[in-house]
C-alpha cells in the first residue's frame, strides 16, 4: 500500500458498535486511515480519540455518504495518496479483504482501475431489499455504460483518487447516488472500471444501515436519466467523432460501416433508419433520436448515426426543397417554389406540403436505401468458410 501510495477512507454515521473492531481490522494492515464522521450523534468522536494515529475529519451535521467521500477524498489528496480503499463502519465487510484490492492493482499494468466489491447478491443471507436495490442500479448503470458488473452498490472498493480529483462531480450527489456517479463518469474518462469478489457480513443485531430503498432508488434513478441524455447528446456523438478522426473518414467507413461484422440485413436496417431520421421533419433532435433507436432496436449505432447526417448543414436546403416538391405531388398542388425562396421565410406557405413531403420522401427514401444496402451487402460480404480456410 505504501508503494502505490493507496491510503483507507471510511465515512460512518452512528454506528458505534461496529466501528471500533472495523478500525482494528484496517489497523491490521495500514495505518494510513482517513475517517469521516459524518456528525455523528452517538459516541463515534469519542471512539475515534481513542486512535491519534488515525486522520479524522468531523462534520457537524449529516450530509449524506457521497459527501462525505468526496471531503474524504480531497483530504487525502492533500496528503499525497493516489488511492483510497473505501469500507462501510457497519461490520458487513471484512477489512481482510483490502489485500485482494491491493493485489488485484499491483498486478494490473493499467493503473487507472476502479475496483468494486462483488458482495455475490445471490447468497441467502443477503436482505432482499439490497438485491432489487442493486439490480436497479446494475441495469442502470449498464444503460449509461455498457458496463455488465455483478454489484454496483457495495461501499467496498478502490478509487484511483488522483485521476478523480480531475473530474467535476455533482454538488447534490451527496447520498449514495454518488457512489453510482463515480462509476459512470470515471467510465467515461477513461478509468477501467471493475468487480473484485469480497465477503460479506449481516448482522442485523449489529448493522445500522442508513440506505432509504425509496428515496435512494429514487435519487439514483434521477441521476441516471441525465446520464442518460448526455449520453445521447454528447457521449456518442463525441465517441463517433474521436473514432472517425483517429481511423480517417475513408478508413472509419470501410472499417466501422462496411467493415462490421453485422450481418447484412443489420446494417441495411441501420441505414434505413438514419436516412428516415435524418429526412424527418425533427429538426435539432436527429442524432439524439437515430441514436437511441438504435440502441432501442440493437442495431449499428455507427451506421445509423452516419447516414442520419444526411441532413448536415450544406445539404439541408436541398432536403427542404425536395421534400415541399414531393408534398406537392401527393397533395396535388401546383405551386412554384425555388430553392432561393427558402432566404425569405417562403417556406411558412408550404408548411403543409413541408411536412407530407417530409414523411413520404424519409419513408420511402429508408425503404428504397434499405433494400438496396441489403443486396449490396448481401453480394459483397465476405466469403466466412474462404477465411476461415
Amino acid at each position: 500500500m505504501k508503494a502505490l501510495r493507496c491510503c483507507v477512507v471510511i465515512p460512518t454515521y452512528n454506528n458505534h458498535k461496529t466501528l471500533p473492531q472495523v478500525l482494528v481490522g484496517v489497523l491490521q494492515y495500514t495505518n494510513d486511515i482517513v475517517v469521516v464522521n459524518d456528525g455523528s450523534t452517538d459516541d463515534t468522536k469519542n471512539i475515534l480519540a481513542n486512535y491519534p494515529q488515525i486522520k479524522t475529519l468531523h462534520l457537524a451535521t449529516n450530509r449524506g455518504k457521497g459527501n462525505a467521500l468526496k471531503l474524504g477524498f480531497k483530504k487525502a489528496v492533500s496528503l499525497g495518496f493516489d488511492y483510497a480503499i473505501t469500507l462501510d463502519s457497519d461490520g458487513q465487510h471484512f477489512p481482510s479483504d483490502i489485500p485482494s484490492f491491493v493485489n488485484k492493482l499491483a498486478g494490473s499494468k493499467n493503473k487507472d482501475m476502479l475496483l468494486i466489491g462483488d458482495r455475490n447478491m445471490n447468497e441467502s443471507n443477503v436482505l432482499a431489499r439490497s438485491r432489487k436495490g442493486n439490480r436497479v442500479s446494475g441495469y442502470w448503470v449498464k444503460a449509461v455504460t455498457g458496463l455488465n458488473l455483478n454489484d454496483t452498490q457495495s461501499g467496498f472498493r478502490l478509487y484511483p483518487i488522483k485521476k478523480l480529483d480531475q473530474l467535476r462531480f455533482f454538488r447534490s450527489t451527496r447520498k449514495f447516488e454518488f457512489e453510482v456517479e463515480v462509476i459512470v463518469k470515471a467510465h467515461w474518462a477513461g478509468v477501467a472500471v471493475k468487480n473484485i469478489p469480497i465477503n460479506i457480513l449481516y448482522d442485523q443485531a449489529e448493522r445500522v444501515s442508513h440506505f432509504r430503498p425509496f428515496m435512494d432508488i429514487a435519487r439514483i434513478v434521477i441521476l441516471i436519466t441525465w446520464f442518460l441524455l448526455v449520453k445521447l447528446f454528447y457521449i456518442l456523438p463525441r465517441e463517433l467523432y474521436r473514432k472517425a478522426k483517429k481511423k480517417g473518414i475513408r478508413r472509419f467507413f470501410a472499417e466501422d460501416l462496411l467493415g462490421s461484422s453485422d450481418t447484412p440485413k443489420k446494417k441495411a436496417l441501420s441505414i434505413a433508419l438514419g436516412v428516415f431520421i435524418g429526412l424527418s421533419p425533427l429538426w435539432g433532435f436527429h442524432t439524439v433520436i437515430v441514436i437511441f433507436l438504435a440502441i432501442l432496436f440493437r442495431l449499428n449505432k455507427v451506421i445509423a448515426f452516419a447516414f442520419s447526417n444526411i441532413s448536415l448543414p450544406p445539404f439541408i436546403p436541398l432536403v427542404l426543397f425536395l421534400s415541399v416538391q414531393t408534398g406537392n405531388l401527393v397533395l396535388g398542388e401546383d405551386t412554384v417554389f425555388a430553392m432561393e425562396q427558402l432566404q425569405d421565410f417562403e417556406m411558412v406557405r408550404h408548411l403543409k406540403s413541408y411536412i407530407v413531403g417530409s414523411i413520404t420522401l424519409s419513408v420511402s427514401s429508408a425503404l428504397i436505401t434499405g433494400v438496396i444496402s441489403y443486396i449490396l451487402f448481401s453480394l459483397f460480404q465476405p466469403n466466412k468458410q474462404l477465411k476461415r480456410a
